[in-house]
């Protein structure tokens, strides 16, 4: 029983690829990072190099995995309890990152760490949304949905910004982002009297599911049911071109947006943290 790592999208692909296309709702992130990094390069989160991993059992079958976009955090997707141990050492064997998992796995990470003489702080809290039956917002607000088209594309790159600032990382390379959602339609534009309010994107479909992300809405025209109206058109539209789940993540801090993704039909599945080892 052992974590093999490596900085071999291909090699990650073949080793646990399968594996971890059999869970793609636990493993929506790690589905869709790869997915990124095949077609934009390894470049694609940042100049950091990116690692993989996986865990052997003792059948010796694939049953965990993890990526890590160096400076983000490691995200890690389902695992055995015999993983966490070893795992929490070779964190901190690789200087200490954050590491993204669901609660009970980050628990226990952090619980070994603080046994090995660090701190943990919690960095973010989020939970886990998958779609169930479709409700549409009520009151609806004015406006209809539209998909975003190049000539978009710079209002687009100012709000994946923005976006990214408010989530608290900041990166640059919202230009590419933007390209590439807008080369399979991935960006929804919500108008109010012809006028862009707000947006919301869509990922590409992995192993049977979507993604809904970001959803992103200019401080002026919030608290008007925008992001519910967008997030509610891209998830039906993503429902009818075949997505077997479509998924989303909130801030649990954010108590608006929680509630917001409830009423249009949303339900939670899992809560995912993201701790880091202060040594």
């Amino acid at each position: 029983m052992a974590w093999t790592f490596t900085e071999d999208l291909d090699a990650y692909l073949a080793a646990a690829g399968a594996a971890v296309a059999a869970r793609p709702v636990d493993n929506t992130l790690l589905l869709t990072v790869a997915g990124t990094l095949r077609r934009r390069g390894s470049d694609a989160y940042g100049e950091g190099t990116p690692r993989y991993g996986w865990w052997r059992g003792a059948s010796g079958r694939v049953d965990g995995a993890l990526l890590w976009t160096p400076p983000h955090a490691v995200l890690v997707g389902t695992v055995p309890a015999e993983a966490v141990a070893p795992l929490a050492e070779a964190c901190l064997g690789l200087g200490g990152p954050a590491v993204s998992a669901e609660r009970g796995t980050a628990r226990a990470l952090a619980a070994r760490w603080r046994r090995a003489g660090a701190e943990v702080t919690t960095v973010l809290e989020q939970r886990l949304y998958r779609l169930g039956e479709p409700a549409p917002p009520d009151p609806a607000p004015p406006g209809r949905a539209r998909v975003a088209a190049v000539a978009d594309r710079e209002l687009l790159v100012e709000w994946v910004d923005g976006f990214r600032r408010e989530a608290g990382h900041p990166r640059p390379g919202a230009g590419r982002a933007v390209d590439d959602r807008l080369a399979y339609g991935g960006l929804t534009l919500w108008e109010d009297d012809g006028v862009p309010v707000s947006m919301a994107g869509v990922s590409r479909p992995a192993a049977g599911t979507v993604r809904v992300a970001p959803v992103y809405t200019p401080p002026r025209w919030r608290r008007r049911g925008y992001a519910a109206a967008v997030t509610s058109a891209v998830s039906l539209d993503a429902r009818s071109a075949g997505a077997g789940e479509v998924l989303l993540f909130t801030d649990l801090a954010n108590p608006t947006s929680n509630g917001v993704y409830r009423r249009i039909g949303y339900r939670p599945v899992a809560d995912r943290v993201e701790i880091a080892p202060v040594r």
